[in-house]
């Protein structure tokens, strides 16, 4: 009798866990923003990312099918492998719906496979290789604001048409820095230049000096730093006191936030030739958005801010449409939905994941041209949304029919 009163005792307990479990998954909508609080990529993301996604929340009404929206933040602090297991948990334990945000590419690259193997979904605004959409891609993740692709395209084109055809790589030693110097390689050599050589820093390096002499004794027209964050900001400062740039070399950046600007000032930074997917002062809507955001934040939202926003409020009214939290479908109602809103007009999510709209050339003003704080960038061109990005037909990803 006692090991059949402890058999119905456990399956009793089994059962009220199973119920628990099955009652967490349904009081509440969460979606997880795994970012850098404080490390080097904590400006590209971090507090910026958590304000958006929480004002999008807000603007939605913070309920969803009857149910309240939960933000979880957590500080992955650049390590895959607490990145791993954080979304682990949150997917299993927390019963996480979405992660967003995921600056650093190797993270996002993980978390998008953890979101196919649990079957919820991830949104990448931060991150920016293009392996994202291509030989990563997966069914239940989507890369939105920009990508290595479409900022090789537009940079890269950009110069070259100026005459700038031999190019120098400085390069962050992971996967962003590589798919970026990678794509704007292809770029360069597809349109008549040539690269002269590559160097690669250690994404966490507080010293460029030995790669930058090897940059400057290249001769190379463009030296392009293929890297993100506070080192970059570093390289951008001591490639100007190596005289770098007094010697005739231009230096590219080739993701440059507007935080990076701020941070280095238009006397540093100006004359800078960088490719966006938003501007804070493009246009009206993006005023009044940026105007709310720098209420809260103090500063004005870049691409990784406003593609924060847009897409969890498109989530969110995907959501609301599919009439139901499950993965599968709400990512094809978010794929059948166009996104017209401050930060894409006529945009859409392909087969790959990519979201599809147009992306910006701008350069950075002189200090003699900006009239006011934030005032840092003039267009140079617009890329239309189909000229962008990789087209499908050069696609590795196996999502896409050919």
């Amino acid at each position: 009798m006692k090991k059949l009163s402890a058999v119905g005792l456990a399956l009793s307990v089994a059962l009220f866990t199973s119920h628990v479990g099955v009652a967490q998954a349904q009081d509440a909508l969460r979606i997880g923003i795994l970012t850098d609080m404080a490390g080097q990529f904590s400006h590209e993301s971090g507090q910026g990312s958590v304000t958006a996604v929480k004002m999008a929340v807000e603007d939605f009404g913070g309920k969803v099918l009857g149910l309240p929206i939960e933000v979880l933040v957590a500080d992955h602090q650049n390590k895959n492998e607490v990145a791993v297991a954080k979304a682990r948990e949150w997917y299993d334990v927390q019963k996480v719906d979405l992660i967003a945000n995921l600056i650093n590419s190797a993270i996002a690259l993980s978390v998008a496979n953890i979101a196919r193997e649990k079957g919820r979904i991830a949104i990448v605004n931060g991150s920016g290789s293009s392996r994202l959409t291509n030989d990563g891609c997966t069914p239940n993740s989507i890369h939105y604001a920009y990508d290595t692709y479409a900022l090789a395209n537009g940079t890269g084109k950009a110069l070259i048409k100026e005459g700038f055809n031999s190019w120098y790589f400085l390069t962050a030693d992971y996967a962003f820095g590589h798919a970026l110097e990678g794509d704007t390689a292809t770029v360069v050599k597809a349109n008549k230049g040539t690269v002269v050589g590559t160097v690669r820093y250690p994404i966490d390096t507080p010293d460029h000096s030995s790669f930058l002499l090897q940059a400057q004794a290249s001769k190379a027209k463009v030296v392009a730093v293929a890297g993100s964050g506070t080192v970059f900001i570093n390289a951008v400062k001591s490639a100007k006191a190596f005289g770098l740039t007094q010697g005739g070399q231009t230096l590219a950046g080739l993701l440059v936030w507007d935080t990076d600007v701020h941070a280095m000032g238009l006397e540093l930074a100006q004359g800078l030739v960088l490719t966006s997917a938003f501007y804070w002062d493009r246009d009206e809507g993006t005023r009044a958005f940026s105007k709310r955001f720098y209420e809260k934040m103090k500063r004005m939202p870049h691409m990784g801010d406003a593609g924060d926003y847009s897409s969890t409020m498109h989530y969110l009214k995907a959501v609301q449409a599919a009439g139901t939290r499950d993965a599968k479908a709400v990512m094809a109602k978010m794929r059948e939905m166009p996104i017209n809103d401050f930060f894409a007009k006529g945009g859409r999510i392909r087969e790959d994941g990519r979201m599809v709209h147009d992306m910006y050339v701008y350069e950075v003003k002189k200090p003699s041209e900006s009239k006011a704080p934030w005032d840092y960038l003039k267009l140079r061109a617009t890329i239309p949304a189909d000229e962008a990005y990789r087209p499908l037909s050069e696609s590795k990803c196996p999502l896409v029919k050919k």
